[in-house]
């Protein structure tokens, strides 16, 4: 292939190298020229043009990537993926039905090797995809490849086995064995009910059989067996602590229902402690502690194997590491940021920051045409009253975040030490104040206390003491007031957390913190006086505004 300079005289049939505009018509990149655009090429003062212009032996760019698509589908692949019409170069390979990308990267790093001009990308292996996704790419680099290079690709790919197919899911019926130990709530393993199913039904299986029972090797083994014998095809444990060695109670009560464990631990964080094992020919898997939440971990790629029947065995597991760190994990007790900055205990803490951020943005949907945070209470706005107990608390600084009639909640705040931040789409629910709320905050504080415009009986006694009994590093990242046992507002939470809230969306404030992290909640018994009262009153309703004004005219 020639590229370079191409008289105008000798550009007919070239390929254009580079979009240009002439004579006000745009000629594209990759365009064969006709003797129809030489001319207005002509006519708009061009000599010359870059081009790339075929050999003898040469394959064009199209040409080229549909010989490579169509060869890597062999007669098992066929059914599993489709080429795209090759155009500029490229041909994408879609898939053709649900499941789990399989590919041989050996395979298809040899194809990449061949020759600079033919590449081939793929999603991640074992990766799970939908019907008419695109799960690969054949790109020609140059105008054009050499014919003996695309021969070598495509024996390549022919003769190499399939480079990538595509397990389908093959749902089952699973079991789940929820251990719990005196004290254990129902809530907890709820949770992890609903973390299973909801995994479950997104590989289109139906939800679990379950069974409870006592944590012990006898129990476990009772209650994997039971589940077997009732036709579950897969059984999955979640003990009620997590399995810390092949010797605990969960891998314990796998060998004695008759079970061998295959292999313990994964180099994928979070999900480290994932135990594998079958039972004759059933799986069985041991849960780490984060597979209570549906965010990602270990346990999701090894179940959605497991429901593809694609086996994994422990090399498999080992070999997870490159890639195998998912993000930050919020609900360690020690963070690796917190891990390298620990200090000595022999020596002074300085005293933990904690911002306070006051949500006051809503519509007041249900109080009709009425703006309850600007109704009078006591002398002045409902809002005002949130505000002035967090300005009095040892919290600091003060963040407000507006929306619905921003300007007047303005005026009513103005010349209070606060910041205040508007919030444009408060419509869209509490979750979008939180993230102007958080992204206002300075980078050095480590909690912020998320109080609500709507509660004006929050006294500042009440933010200190949930101050005063945050300590992430002892486990207490996130505090909430309780008044008889009963949750209320506001909710303190470690700075940690500030990145995932801002993944949120929709009307979701940030008490989901307290069922995503059981381990880190610490709640704070308050009074029951006046103060402690306040955590559970907020005002939505005309009827609870109406009690609470005149209440305060007794």
């Amino acid at each position: 292939m020639k590229f370079g300079p191409t008289p105008l005289s000798e550009a007919r049939g070239a390929i254009l190298a580079h979009s240009i505009e002439a004579g006000g018509q745009r000629f594209k990149k990759g365009h064969v020229l006709s003797p129809k655009d030489i001319e207005a090429l002509r006519a708009a003062g061009l000599k010359s043009i870059v081009t790339a212009r075929l050999q003898d032996g040469d394959v064009h760019e199209d040409a080229a990537a549909a010989a490579v698509a169509q060869a890597l589908l062999g007669e098992e692949t066929k059914t599993h993926l489709t080429p795209s019409t090759a155009f500029t170069g490229r041909s994408n390979l879609v898939a053709t039905r649900r499941g789990v990308l399989l590919v041989d990267r050996s395979g298809l790093d040899k194809l990449n090797r061949i020759d600079e001009s033919v590449t081939l990308a793929t999603l991640a292996p074992y990766a799970l995809v939908e019907a008419r996704q695109m799960t690969a790419t054949v790109k020609i680099i140059p105008f054009a490849v050499q014919d003996a290079v695309l021969q070598a690709c495509v024996t390549h790919a022919r003769e190499s086995g399939p480079l990538l197919r595509i397990a389908p899911l093959r749902p089952r019926q699973a079991g789940l064995v929820l251990t719990r130990v005196a004290g254990m709530k129902d809530s907890l393993l709820d949770k992890t009910l609903a973390a299973v199913n909801g995994r479950l039904a997104a590989l289109d299986c139906p939800p679990v059989l379950e069974s409870r029972c006592g944590h012990s090797d006898t129990e476990v083994a009772r209650a994997i067996n039971e589940l077997v014998e009732r036709g579950c095809g897969l059984v999955i444990v979640s003990g009620a602590s997590a399995i810390v060695d092949r010797r605990d109670v969960v891998p314990a009560g796998i060998v004695e229902a008759g079970g061998r464990i295959e292999h313990f631990g994964m180099p994928v964080d979070p999900g480290n402690l994932i135990l594998l094992a079958t039972l004759k020919e059933t799986p069985v898997l041991g849960l780490p502690g984060c597979a209570r939440s549906p965010k990602l971990n270990g346990f999701d790629w090894v179940l959605q194997r497991a429901i593809a029947d694609i086996p994994v065995t422990g090399q498999d597991i080992m070999d997870l590491g490159v890639g195998g760190l998912l993000k930050e994990i919020a609900h360690r007790p020690l963070p690796r940021a917190a891990a390298v900055e620990r200090p000595d205990h022999t020596a002074a803490r300085a005293p933990l920051k904690v911002a306070a951020l006051v949500l006051a943005a809503g519509q007041s949907r249900r109080m009709g045409d009425r703006n309850k945070l600007l109704a009078p209470v006591e002398g002045r706005p409902l809002v005002a009253h949130a505000v002035a107990s967090a300005l009095a608390s040892k919290a600091s600084p003060v963040v407000v975040v507006t929306g619905h009639q921003a300007d007047k909640v303005a005026e009513i705040l103005a010349g209070l030490d606060i910041l205040t931040v508007k919030n444009p789409g408060h419509a869209a629910g509490l979750s979008t104040s939180l993230h102007r709320g958080l992204g206002a905050l300075p980078p050095d504080i480590d909690g912020v206390v998320v109080c609500l415009g709507d509660m004006p009986r929050i006294a500042p006694s009440v933010i200190d003491r949930l101050i005063a009994a945050f300590d992430p590093l002892e486990e207490r990242a996130i505090c909430v007031p309780t008044l008889q046992g009963k949750r209320g507002n506001p909710v303190l939470f470690a700075a940690r957390f500030a990145p995932e809230i801002q993944e949120i969306a929709g009307d979701v404030g940030a008490r989901y913190l307290l069922g995503e992290y059981p381990e880190l909640v610490c709640e704070v018994a308050m009074d029951e006086d006046s103060a402690g009262t306040g955590i559970l009153l907020d005002v939505d309703t005309p009827e609870a505004l109406s009690a609470l004004i005149n209440k305060s005219r007794d």
